[in-house]
């Protein structure tokens, strides 16, 4: 054990002049403080290490000085190539003043390069980055004009594009566990997350570099237990044992532990969210949470997504995932970012963006800070401040459904609520629709082009993207379309058949979203009127996703008509209705089969006219349909 435990300041010695390093961690979780905190302080003392490369990929700090930050220092650092640089503002400040060569990569990218780097292959293949700011042909994610190396190859394949990501040399990681044991295995039970630790020690390790690993506490050697070695000793150079104040849990939580996920918190431990702007965007966007889906939340706006979804008795029915590894349970938010409870499992972090890139997510829900009239997203660059794309990238690009979440202004903006409509009493100093934005990081020409759904929620209005660009399709009560949103925007969007948002989402209190997504009200949606014979079926703001939802549908109706001796008549209400096309043939197709054994007449109405024209079109020649539940009851008296 002697010959591997040393002192903070002689593992800051084994970096040298020149080296390329990589760190663990993610925001506050998993960073290896102590190591951090001694280059900085060999640095500061002795000039040296000087001129280091840093490879990561989840942003690792506090925003302020712990974390990658302790190695803010000109001259400390000549390269960087990073996924999200929002939280390191002091190494963001020499890319962006042109001190060091700087890179903006997807985090996913560089995570998964770990283990290229580990196995000794060239790098990999992928068509994340494509028709983003990181694409080669637009600047290849060069923070300024000093970096010219090409990080990026832009190339080929089978007639379709890819981009090549070289895998990275490196010569040192500093990385973090939990427990050592004499042979320099490294357990990671009281840590929040397993990141990338194994690959990057790996790729270090067969490249002939120095792994040194900062953990809180020593074991006897073989007293580990097998399974819950994390990072063997084969592959460890030197431990480190750190102060306590430098190896927190998360930025925010010296230690819980439900972040171990050892333990399951008692229900309602994370408070449910006030009533305000962040809340409405979350709530709305709530609605768009599939059933039995995997979805990812990213940092910021979309976190509260979680709370909404757990006040709201929804956790049981959808697996929210983190791109640092977490799958199922709850995330936590702010510095605790990252960190979940009561999960179902936690993997690597580049097996979760296999998982992501490979198409798993069935919803993501990312942050808005720029839009434009193309339907392009700008999260990582505004002008001087250096943000990073982290692993939105990944994520915006390969999953099936996409929701942006953001305020409509920034900076100031204050709204008043009252009696379920609302009032901007301060808006905002910042606009967030311009007609370009500063930075592509999500291509919505692209989606648009593949046809992947992409909304875009405000607490005022929602757009949804088309191949034209932004269609306006919700206002909340009490907005004014010409002076609180047309007026603040940089172009004009495509005005769709305007629809106003839920009265729920301005309401205290739960919205019984559980019992709407989850269709449990279907028995009091279809219902039959026996002195008419008639069959009502109330539709209004239901919303039919999946094929099992249509199920659902064939099914009720089938409770309530199989015993009848006769026909009925029937009136649909499709007020607010919403169907995805990518179901539609299956609903005509059980609305045919429910005719041709059940209705006699059939009446629908809708006060939207695109609803009408989209009934006439999916039901193939469906008659009668109207504009309101009068005409389409007064047709049937007619043909009594």
């Amino acid at each position: 054990m002697r010959r591997k435990v040393v002192s903070a300041s002689d593992a800051a010695a084994l970096v040298k002049d020149g080296d390329t390093i990589t760190t663990s961690g993610f925001v506050g979780i998993g960073v290896p403080d102590e190591l951090l905190a001694a280059i900085e302080a060999r640095f500061l003392a002795h000039g040296t290490p000087r001129n280091l490369s840093l490879f990561f990929a989840a942003g690792q700090g506090d925003g302020k000085h712990r974390g990658l930050n302790r190695l803010g220092h000109h001259g400390l650092l000549k390269k960087v190539v990073g996924g999200h640089w929002g939280l390191i503002p002091k190494v963001a400040e020499l890319a962006v003043s042109g001190k060091i060569q700087g890179w903006n990569l997807p985090q996913g990218c560089i995570s998964q390069l770990y283990r290229d780097a580990a196995a000794g292959k060239p790098g990999m293949l992928s068509k994340v980055g494509l028709e983003t700011f990181v694409d080669p042909r637009n600047g290849g994610g060069a923070i300024n004009d000093m970096s010219t190396e090409p990080q990026i190859d832009l190339m080929k394949l089978g007639g379709e594009e890819y981009l090549y990501y070289p895998a990275p040399k490196l010569t040192v990681a500093l990385l973090r566990g939990t427990t050592a044991d004499e042979a320099g295995n490294v357990t990671m039970e009281r840590e929040a997350l397993v990141i990338d630790n194994l690959a990057q020690a790996m790729a270090v390790k067969n490249a002939g570099g120095v792994v040194i690993v900062q953990v809180e506490r020593l074991a006897r050697g073989r007293s580990l237990q097998a399974r819950d070695v994390q990072i063997p000793g084969i592959l460890v150079d030197a431990v480190v044992v750190a102060k306590p104040e430098n190896h927190m849990q998360t930025y925010k939580t010296d230690f819980s532990h439900a972040f171990t996920n050892r333990i399951r918190p008692p229900a309602g431990e994370i408070p449910a969210m006030p009533l305000g702007p962040r809340k409405i965007i979350a709530r709305r966007c709530a609605f768009e949470l599939p059933v039995n889906g995997v979805i990812n939340l990213g940092i910021g706006m979309p976190e509260g997504v979680a709370a909404v979804a757990a006040e709201e008795g929804m956790l049981n029915h959808v697996t929210l995932t983190a791109e640092p590894g977490v799958v199922g349970g709850q995330p936590a938010s702010g510095l605790d970012f990252g960190a979940a409870v009561d999960v179902d499992a936690v993997i690597p972090q580049n097996s979760q963006f296999d998982f992501y890139d490979g198409g798993g997510l069935d919803m993501a829900c990312l942050g808005l800070a720029q839009a434009d009239t193309l339907g392009n997203v700008n999260v990582s660059r505004f002008g001087p401040r250096l943000a990073g794309a982290g692993g939105f990238i990944n994520i915006s690009q390969n999953a099936k459904s996409l929701v942006f979440a953001g305020t409509f202004t920034a900076k100031g903006l204050q709204v008043r609520l009252t009696d379920g409509r609302m009032e901007v009493v301060n808006e905002g100093s910042s606009r967030k629709f311009l007609s370009d934005v500063e930075q592509v990081t999500f291509s919505g020409r692209r989606a648009a082009r593949l046809g992947q759904p992409v909304l875009y929620v405000t607490e005022r209005c929602v757009f949804k993207l088309s191949e034209e660009g932004l269609v306006l399709t919700e206002v909340a009560p009490g907005i004014d379309v010409d002076r609180d949103i047309l007026d603040r925007m940089g172009f004009r969007p495509i005005m769709g058949e305007l629809q106003e948002m839920d009265a729920r989402l301005f309401a205290e209190g739960p919205m019984d979203l559980r019992r709407e997504l989850l269709h449990l009200d279907l028995p009091e949606r279809i219902a039959l009127d026996p002195p008419h014979d008639r069959l009502f079926i109330n539709f209004e703001k239901m919303r039919i996703r999946t094929r099992t939802e249509v199920e659902q549908v064939r099914d009720q109706v089938e409770r309530v008509c199989g015993p009848l001796s006769e026909r009925v008549d029937v009136i649909v209400n499709y007020d607010g209705f919403h169907l995805d096309d990518d179901i539609a043939n299956d609903y005509a197709e059980m609305v045919a089969d429910l005719e041709s054994r059940f209705y006699n007449t059939v009446t629908r109405y809708s006060g939207s006219a695109f609803m009408r024209l989209k009934l006439g079109e999916t039901l193939k020649g469906a008659s009668h349909i109207y504009e309101t539940r009068q005409s389409a009851q007064a047709f049937l008296d007619s043909q009594e």
